[in-house]
């Protein structure tokens, strides 16, 4: 169970096809407009009735982009995620009705582990990114680097009570409609953390290392690389491809920009004064770029485009932040909001990246530098090199595999 942006259900599509290959019978439940994504696989699809784009470009999702501050724009994010939670409550539950075991993502676990108290459901968790609180780094979700042990350990309790705030009036109906003792938010998360709830975290511990002051039963495994159906990219990006020297490619996948055509504008002008080609995805910015040296696609592999480019410009999301390391190509991260600033500072902190360009402030003047950088110092490429064979040879799925076995044992 899942909830969010493409870069929230993507991963799992990979999971989830691990285990069908494995034996199991899979349900992936999340937002309907991202059921294409399961094609092939082997995972059955259960449908969300929540659009997350149709959200993002409402007026109201738009006003995320009037927040000033990291912890504004998160205050508005999770208003919106309280209004949309009773539109997805019973479709959850009815999925759940069906299941032997349920696997949350960090983006639905309050709701979902209560779902699974009440019909007596076994369930791990399945997070995407470090959000169990600790004093090595601050909450991701802040965008903030550190404030030091101390804060950093208080801010991270701070803001997964916050999250769990967005589920409250569901999880107060919920409980009582299964005759669960009522609990307030801080409670229900200290449950967890006392029952030593497993969480199993879908990144490389060579991108983040496991913290040492994490409590048993967090691990972190590898990357689920997301499932992919298509064994060849589009002819025409082919042919752009075969036509010149390795673009870079430019994209901020499900994150949505103010002023689409004029990010399109500074994009083009860093590309061309860097002397670089580009293939630009669309994504929902609507981001595109005109000219013989300038290739607009829409939805592709990044498994099978990035490793054919120069440099990847990203959003630093943390399935694209990882599609990147793995193709073992240069970044330049254009973090837009929450955690995206903490995967761009691992980037730069790994050696694959000469710095972010965050998208407040952002100037073809900045990109140029980045994008030079990047792509004329051999030192990134080879640091990214590096680490890309380290991290296909890890099996992220193999932990989650053997933890689902033992619940079905």
């Amino acid at each position: 169970m899942t909830a969010g942006s493409r870069g929230d259900v993507a991963p799992y599509t990979g999971l989830g096809h691990g285990l069908v290959r494995a034996g199991h019978q899979v349900t992936l439940v999340t937002h309907g407009r991202f059921e294409p994504l399961v094609a092939g696989s082997g995972v059955v699809f259960h449908a969300l009735p929540v659009d997350p784009r149709a959200e993002l470009e409402s007026e109201r999702g738009q006003g995320l982009h009037r927040s000033s501050t990291g912890a504004g724009k998160l205050y508005r994010a999770m208003e919106m995620a309280r209004s949309l939670v009773g539109r997805m409550a019973d479709d959850l539950v009815a999925a759940a009705r069906a299941s032997d075991a349920l696997l949350l993502a960090g983006t639905l676990a309050p709701l979902g582990h209560t779902i699974g108290q009440g019909l007596s459901i076994p369930s791990l968790g399945v997070n995407l990114q470090p959000l169990a609180p600790t004093g090595e780094f601050a909450p991701p979700m802040t965008g903030v680097r550190s404030w030091g042990p101390v804060v950093n350990r208080a801010a991270g309790h701070a803001v997964n009570t916050a999250v769990e705030w967005i589920f409250t009036e569901e999880v107060r109906r919920l409980r009582a409609e299964y005759g669960l003792a009522p609990t307030g938010r801080v409670a229900a998360r200290r449950a967890r953390e006392r029952l030593g709830w497993p969480v199993f975290h879908g990144f490389s511990p060579r991108v983040v290392p496991r913290p040492g002051d994490w409590r048993a039963g967090l691990d972190v495994t590898g990357y689920w690389w997301p499932y992919d159906r298509e064994d060849r990219l589009p002819a025409p990006l082919l042919d752009f491809l075969d036509a010149g020297p390795p673009p870079v490619f430019v994209g901020l996948g499900s994150a949505t920009v103010p002023a689409p055509e004029r990010m399109s504008g500074e994009i083009v002008r860093a590309l061309r004064a860097a002397g670089l080609r580009g293939v630009i995805q669309q994504g929902w910015g609507e981001l595109r770029g005109e000219g013989d040296d300038m290739f607009t696609v829409g939805e592709v592999p990044h498994s099978l485009l990035f490793p054919r480019t120069a440099a990847v410009v990203h959003h630093a999301g943390a399935g694209t932040t990882g599609a990147g390391l793995r193709a073992g190509v240069p970044a330049v991260p254009v973090p837009v909001q929450f955690d995206e600033g903490f995967w761009a500072a691992r980037l730069v902190a790994l050696g694959v990246s000469p710095g972010a360009v965050p998208l407040r402030g952002f100037t073809a003047t900045a990109l140029t530098a980045a994008l030079r950088r990047a792509t004329t110092d051999p030192s990134y490429g080879r640091r990214a090199r590096a680490l890309a064979e380290e991290l296909r040879a890890e099996d992220g799925v193999a932990p989650v595999l053997s933890a689902v076995n033992r619940l079905a044992g």
